[in-house]
């Protein structure tokens, strides 16, 4: 059923008193000079507002906005009240609706109820004024080591040999299922603060059932979306996703609604054919468990790898294939036969060396791609930033093939658009999660991200998905729903508790660097420089 609604709110009768229930008005990033050409347009427009709100008073201006007190949004959206985006932008991604400029959305519950112009507002009704911003999907990102969080930047000028031998091979040893939440915690309070309304927790630094509980703990603890994606790089072999931990877990953690805000799946790094693997990738299979893979790694593993899975009979659209570089065109047809799907890392492959990004290859083969942001041990959790990565490497790369032919590109083939949607829609798609979230429709999952347009980089916008892509950053990240519920409003987190995250890694990073000699710690932080290995 197609919720969509066009309703024409009649004129305001001077002196009518208010019969239904009165609204709360919040403001948003509106940009008011655009609509106030004269002070008898501000008047008209503020009474036009009070109307269709139930409150026949002004909207507070975005510098009174700013100067509240945040506690006086947070009451109105704790209530349970709907929430009503008066006049935005909105970058739908749904295919049938595209971009609809100066458009409400109306979420009721956990769902948008109706997206079109002029909508009614509910009884009690929390209405964000969001005239001039854009409205979108929140990010989805397919693949972060949140347990790495406390360490963030130390691999600055890393390669992926250097992650190898400081993070896997001597620190990941260190980490307490403590720290593991503590991490896991600053990550989900990061993810909801940027934009990243779902992201999935690569998390292979679970090396014990107790190291597992804390990550989902912590995980559960913040009120965002996740994917709980269980691994542990520090076993000989994949032995332990078979002894009965994966199980424990299942039961006692993920045995509820399918729907739930915290979904599971296996992070299974497959090296080889061998007995180990092939029970784990039964396990999953046995159990409907979606499979994450790194793949396509330079020199570590390649196509043998990808003909395995295929061969066991894993390799489907449930599976997810992290970087898949270093591939040949064989493996990547494969892929696409299989309907597996990829994890696209760019800013992570072009520094740590795993292989050129994907897209190109992905485009060609027709695979579907998905966005991630790999470990802020090297790079931020801003998905901004891995759409921009991902443009750049794409585009980068055909011209210069075109320059070497002695051509030119006359037309760029990966678009603004594109990047968008695998940073959204085609996240969903990777998680199977598309019917409940990535675009926005009637019927799915409020997971909203609005971006304020009232700063001088976000003057003007012409080209609405150009300019998030290349014009917008986390910094204009203004409001943040998952699930129905506003958990960032005015720039301000409302359901995550950012100063117990600084603690809680502000007490992990202590512990850590108490185990490690000060001069590992200045060596990884400045390793060798212009060498390269056979």
């Amino acid at each position: 059923m197609d919720n969509t609604a066009d309703v024409t709110d009649p004129a305001p009768t001077a002196g009518a008193p208010d019969t239904a229930p009165a609204a709360s008005t919040v403001a948003g990033p509106a940009d008011r000079e655009a609509r106030a050409a004269s002070r008898r347009h501000v008047l008209a427009g503020a009474l036009a507002v009070g109307a269709a709100t139930g409150t026949g008073a002004f909207t507070a201006s975005p510098a009174a906005a700013a100067s509240r007190p945040p506690e006086a949004g947070a009451l109105a959206f704790e209530s349970g009240r709907p929430v009503l985006f008066r006049r935005a932008t909105v970058v739908t991604m749904d295919p049938r609706r595209g971009v609809l400029p100066d458009t409400d959305v109306l979420v009721r519950g956990t769902d948008i109820e109706a997206v079109g112009k002029r909508l009614p507002a509910p009884p009690h009704a929390t209405v964000i004024d969001a005239a001039g911003a854009l409205l979108l999907p929140g990010f989805v990102d397919t693949h972060r080591h949140m347990w790495q969080s406390a360490l963030r930047g130390v691999g600055a000028d890393w390669t992926l040999g250097n992650y190898f031998a400081w993070i896997i091979q001597k620190w990941g040893y260190l980490f307490r299922p403590e720290d593991i939440y503590a991490a896991n915690y600053l990550g989900m309070v990061e993810a909801v603060d940027d934009g990243v309304t779902t992201v999935t927790d690569w998390s292979h630094g679970l090396r014990t059932p107790d190291h597992a509980d804390a990550a989902v703990d912590a995980l559960s603890a913040v009120p965002g979306r996740a994917r709980f994606a269980y691994g542990n790089a520090f076993a000989p072999n994949l032995g332990w996703v078979v002894d009965g931990r994966v199980d424990r877990m299942l039961k006692t953690r993920f045995s509820g609604r399918p729907d739930q805000l915290v979904t599971m799946q296996m992070a299974l790094d497959i090296g080889g054919d061998t007995d180990d693997a092939r029970q784990a990738l039964k396990f999953a299979r046995d159990r409907d468990l979606p499979v994450t893979t790194h793949a396509g790694l330079f020199g570590i593993v390649g196509d043998e790898q990808i003909k395995f899975i295929d061969e066991t009979g894993s390799l489907s659209p449930s599976y997810t294939l992290v970087h898949a570089s270093s591939l040949s065109d064989d493996a990547y047809r494969i892929i696409a036969d299989s309907g597996a799907q990829l994890s696209v890392s760019a800013e992570s492959e072009l520094n740590a060396g795993q292989g050129y990004p994907s897209t190109a290859k992905a485009r060609q083969y027709g695979i579907p791609v998905s966005l991630s942001m790999d470990t802020v041990v090297w790079w931020s959790g801003d998905m901004f930033s891995a759409m921009r990565a991902t443009l750049n490497a794409d585009r980068g790369l055909a011209h210069l093939r075109a320059h070497e032919a002695g051509k030119s590109v006359a037309y760029n083939a990966l678009r603004a658009h594109d990047v968008l949607e695998y940073a959204t829609l085609g996240g969903a798609r990777v998680l199977g999660l598309d019917r409940l979230i990535g675009s926005i429709t009637p019927g799915k999952r409020a997971d909203l991200v609005m971006l304020r347009t009232d700063t001088p980089a976000m003057t003007l916008m012409s080209n609405p998905i150009g300019h998030i892509v290349f014009q917008s950053g986390r910094g204009d990240v203004d409001t943040v729903l998952v699930n129905g519920r506003v958990l960032k409003h005015r720039g301000t987190l409302i359901g995550a508790d950012r100063d117990r995250a600084r603690r809680l890694v502000d007490g992990s990073l202590q512990y850590l660097r108490s185990k490690i000699p000060d001069k590992d710690w200045e060596q990884a932080m400045n390793p060798p420089t212009g060498t390269t290995t056979r």
